[in-house]
């Protein structure tokens, strides 16, 4: 669980997005951060024990920095007005499947799956969605996952509008072939954050999400 006390620095912190005021409360973004690692930590002890392929991950493998890289974007705020918690087996330059924590005011959601893949792992992915999509069905189908995450998230934005090429539109899993991310999503209400037992309601939700990682990494790490 997060405190209270982290929760209004992030409201404050969005509100007062700049150096000045980051660098006049460094004290709290210091009390922040312990907070943020012991929310991490109680995820990867929960997390661990029901999939073996976190066991080797440590807090630092799983947080993100709280500085923006604002040399692309329009938005200069300099820093994340967010927390994310991210755990995966992915190494450093290796991206996998994984299991997502966002918390934020108003947008607060857990995910799980392969997020934004580069093109060769996103075909690897297709491929194995087109030979394999009934396995994918018996996951999406899956009681537990339907009640908790219902399906992919398929948007106009994550979806190619036609087929992808070297794949046949009339496919029976073409919905989920022309995805550019391979995700499921459920939203939670923020006052969650704060109960005793957000870590343990959290990652029974998630581990509904393994045998989709499952797929997903078998797809990227199969021999041609």
């Amino acid at each position: 669980m997060l405190t209270n006390e982290s929760l209004q620095f992030l409201d404050d912190l969005k509100a007062n997005n700049n150096r000045d005021w980051f660098l006049n409360n460094k004290k709290r973004y210091d009390i922040f951060k312990k907070d943020y690692h012991q929310l991490v930590a109680a995820f990867l002890d929960s997390m661990k024990p029901q999939d073996a392929s976190l066991e080797l991950l440590e807090i630092k493998n799983c947080t993100f920095r709280i500085n923006r890289d604002i040399r692309f974007s329009k938005d200069k705020s300099p820093y994340k007005a967010h927390l994310g918690v991210w755990l995966s087996a992915g190494a450093k330059g290796q991206n996998r499947s994984g299991y997502y924590v966002h918390i934020e005011k108003g947008s607060c959601f857990i995910a799980g799956g392969f997020y934004a893949p580069e093109p060769e792992d996103l075909k690897k992915i297709r491929k194995e969605i087109a030979f394999f999509h009934d396995d994918l069905e018996v996951i999406l189908n899956e009681k537990n996952f339907k009640k908790e995450f219902g399906d992919l998230e398929i948007t106009e934005s994550n979806s190619l509008k036609n087929a992808p090429k070297d794949f046949e539109k009339e496919h029976p899993a073409i919905q989920y072939l022309k995805l550019k991310s391979f995700v499921a999503v459920q939203k939670f209400d923020i006052l969650e954050v704060t109960k005793k037992d957000f870590v343990s309601k959290m990652s029974t939700k998630l581990i509904a999400l393994k045998p989709l990682n499952d797929f997903l990494n078998r797809g990227v790490t199969a021999d041609e």
